[in-house]
């Protein structure tokens, strides 16, 4: 870096002391670049600035410049552009003031900034485009765009190139203001028909060192002149025609070319008037150039004909070129197809040359003019077959598949032996009919899905789906669930199919700590006859829930005992008193166990690890704290929502066995009582539930035990007699009525032939109620009863 302090004056007025000083330094220097030693400069002391609190005041927004005072030196704030600081004035500076105090002392520096070449010469456009006539004449000027560049002086816009060529040059100039501009002049004329466009770049360079440049490219678009001829590209035509040619047909075309373009190179072709056996016979497109019949062609009037053809463009400009048209005499009728019989649709099945159509193919010519031969037009699995004179049989030539072709245009040529010689054609629509050949295709061979165990039975999981190249019925695909055990259970008890769309359901809610993938096939069966199937594997993964909480491993919870842990009244802090130990069957982050001391005799006493559940003591155990102590720890998994499980923990602070028994003596008690009181009123309960159920069974069956009874007397239409032995007495003496009733009634299983029976004694048959009893009957039958003996009437007795 180089700077040229300049000192101009020192002056005092009063008891203000001023300078001046003067320094350059280029643009874009670093921020905390030197600019001059302004101590030095000024003749100042270090010290003087220093106490002086020296500063710099500008008129500028911005602060170009700082004082550094602790070295007496000016440096660069902010880098410095000169175009955006000056633009094109020049010089360019910028002036600050240094003020001191005690006494006041004011110093103008100013600061001249140097240009350096940092900015290219740029144009405004990118491209710029001209049109220039082919014959444009030499000397023509065209304007070209000018360059800016910020830049001042040599590193400023110096100098304009133009890309070399053969047509143009580039003459410079300069404006009132020194601007430079330049000229593009024609030198060489244009021919569109060798360039119909020209690029060319215009160059702007400055003087800097390095050098800088920019560009703009010259798209020259040439527009066309009429300078150029048309030119046949033969100078002999020769064509050919028949005899009896229908007016319309064509001859040939002739063409020719103008190097020109656009309307001068619009071509119309003609024939010559005077030609008159010639206008009358043929005509010509004069745009298309197309030679045609008009008039009726005998090849016995004339057999050629030699056509002079003009062609002529916008600018009546002409070439010309000859037709020779020779006319052939030969057969002019053609054959005629006349279709027998066809069949259609044939089966995709057919055999090899099966027969489709019978044709029969007449020529009315005669010699070889008549004879006729048959072809197919195209490649198709068919061929002609003749058996017999100008009759011929379409059969088929392959087996067909309609999946790849499903319908053919068939067309038959037939063709004579004259010179040359005519054919017709006849084309006929096949369909082929489809057959059951191609089986179900799953695009896949392994559909896989994910589900979330605890669905609901009946959810859609995935969807299989199958194509079938066939049609119809063919191709209509029925989804099956193949028969498969998974664990030991079939697999529709798990999963079924839709047979028609092919979606797969849950049956069941599934349980991901018992199934965690089932794997099954589904088979695509198609409606043909036999039907033709696939299989496809099914992967279904069962996603884990947290549906599992933790299970509890240690400390064991049991119900009649009571099981505590030792801890010394010696033990220190982080003493390990125990540890829980849970699992969870479920998997992942659900199974990340957690574990919390949720209650405490002391919660200062104890504390549970996070992670890995040992409870351990937080500071040191005393005399005064609780031999018994209760824990509460709950171990939670990371499932969402979350799923705990609780443990007490029995903590003894002792150092002696029977420290601790005396302790728990009297909880191990009322755990006991407890239980007892537990059982028996368990026991209680059971037995009045016994007993109420016996004691209802029983009323149930007396109820319905009478009931029959009343029935079997409500449909007898016997009288009821009642009956008093003699000597008979009551012997309950606590009943409503004076005597017992005793009632015999005779029937026969017919009831219309019953009667009534009164011959026995009623000492034989008596019904004898023990006082001492609680209600049950004896009754004393007879030695002879009455039912032993055959056709004999029943004998039913009663006691009420």
């Amino acid at each position: 870096m180089t700077s040229w302090p300049i000192l101009l004056f020192v002056m005092c007025v009063s008891h203000i002391t001023s300078g001046q000083i003067r320094y350059s330094i280029p643009e874009e220097m670093k921020k905390g670049s030197l600019i001059g030693n302004v101590a030095q400069d000024l003749g100042l002391d270090l010290k003087r600035l220093r106490s002086g609190r020296a500063r710099i005041v500008t008129g500028e927004s911005i602060q170009y410049t700082e004082l550094k005072t602790d070295k007496g030196i000016l440096v660069v704030n902010e880098r410095i552009d000169r175009e955006q600081l000056c633009g094109d004035v020049t010089p360019c500076s910028f002036t600050l003031e240094v003020i001191l105090e005690n006494p006041m002392e004011l110093h103008h520096i100013t600061v001249e900034v140097l240009d350096i070449n940092d900015n290219s010469p740029s144009f405004q456009q990118h491209e710029m485009k001209f049109t220039i006539g082919e014959l444009s004449a030499p000397g023509a000027r065209f304007v070209l765009p000018t360059a800016d560049d910020p830049d001042v002086g040599l590193n400023g816009l110096q100098d304009y190139n133009l890309s070399p060529n053969d047509n143009f040059i580039l003459k410079k100039h300069s404006n009132i203001d020194g601007r430079k501009y330049a000229e593009m002049v024609l030198q060489k004329p244009l021919d569109r028909e060798e360039h119909h466009s020209l690029s060319l770049k215009l160059i702007a360079v400055d003087g800097g060192n390095p050098q800088r440049s920019g560009t703009v490219n010259i798209d020259i678009t040439v527009l066309d002149a009429n300078d150029n001829a048309p030119v046949f590209n033969q100078s002999i035509y020769k064509a050919t025609v028949v005899e009896n040619a229908a007016k319309g047909t064509y001859i040939t075309t002739v063409n020719a070319s103008d190097a020109d373009i656009g309307s001068n190179g619009l071509i119309h072709y003609s024939l010559p008037k005077m030609q008159s056996n010639i206008v009358s016979m043929f005509e010509i497109d004069k745009i298309t150039g197309i030679i045609f019949i008009v008039g009726q062609v005998d090849y016995e009037k004339e057999k050629r004909y030699e056509i002079s053809i003009d062609a002529t463009d916008q600018g009546a400009l002409t070439d010309s070129s000859k037709v020779i048209v020779e006319v052939v005499d030969v057969n002019d009728n053609a054959p005629v197809i006349n279709v027998m019989s066809f069949t259609s649709p044939v089966s995709e099945d057919s055999p090899p040359g099966t027969t489709i159509g019978i044709i029969n193919v007449k020529d009315l010519d005669s010699g070889d003019n008549g004879q006729v031969t048959c072809s197919i037009d195209q490649n198709a699995p068919f061929k002609i077959r003749s058996n017999l004179r100008n009759y011929y049989t379409l059969v088929t030539d392959s087996v067909l598949d309609r999946e790849t072709v499903s319908d053919y245009n068939i067309t038959v040529v037939a063709t004579d032996a004259g010179s040359p010689p005519l054919s017709s054609k006849k084309t006929f629509h096949l369909k082929v009919s489809d057959v059951n050949d191609n089986a179900p295709v799953f695009p896949r061979g392994v559909y896989n899905a994910f589900i979330t165990e605890n669905n609901s039975p009946g959810v859609s999981v995935l969807t299989v789906r199958a194509k079938d190249p066939d049609e119809n019925q063919n191709a209509r695909i029925s989804y099956i669930l193949e028969d498969s055990a998974i664990g030991g259970s079939p697999v529709s008890q798990y999963v079924s199919v839709n047979a028609e769309s092919g979606v797969i359901h849950a049956v069941r809610s599934f349980d991901y700590e018992q199934i965690k993938q089932l794997i099954f096939i589904v088979k695509a069966q198609d409606g043909g006859s036999p039907p033709l199937s696939s299989n496809v594997t099914v992967k279904i993964m069962i996603q884990d829930q947290n549906d599992n909480a933790p299970q509890v491993l240690y400390p064991v919870q049991t119900g009649g005992s009571l099981v505590a842990e030792m801890v010394p009244r010696s033990a220190d802090v982080g003493y390990l008193v125990t540890k829980v130990v849970a699992v969870d069957v479920d998997s992942g982050q659900n199974a990340w166990l957690s574990y919390k001391l949720q209650k405490a005799t002391d919660r200062a006493l104890f504390e549970v690890g996070l992670q890995n559940g040992e409870i351990r003591t937080i500071r040191q155990v005393t005399d005064k704290d609780a031999v018994k102590q209760r824990l509460t720890v709950v171990v939670e998994d990371n499932g969402q929502p979350s799923r705990s499980a609780t443990v007490n923990v029995n903590v003894a602070v002792a150092d002696s066995f029977p420290e601790v028994l005396s302790e728990f003596t009297d909880f191990t008690h009322d755990k006991e009582y407890n239980d007892n009181l537990t059982f028996y009123l368990v026991l209680a309960l059971a037995v009045v539930s016994f007993l109420f159920i016996t004691c209802l069974v029983v009323i149930i069956s007396v109820k319905i035990y009478r009931w029959r009874q009343s029935r079997i007397l409500y449909h007898s239409n016997l009288p009821v007699i009642p009956y008093y032995p003699p000597r008979y007495s009551d012997t309950l003496g606590t009943g409503t009525l004076q005597h017992v009733y005793n009632y015999e009634v005779c029937r026969t299983t017919d009831s219309r032939k019953s009667d009534c029976k009164f011959g026995t004694v009623g000492s034989q048959n008596v019904l004898i109620m023990d006082p001492s009893s609680t209600g049950t009957m004896q009754r004393i039958q007879s030695e002879k009863s009455i039912l032993d003996e055959p056709d004999s009437p029943i004998e039913v007795s009663e006691m009420i």
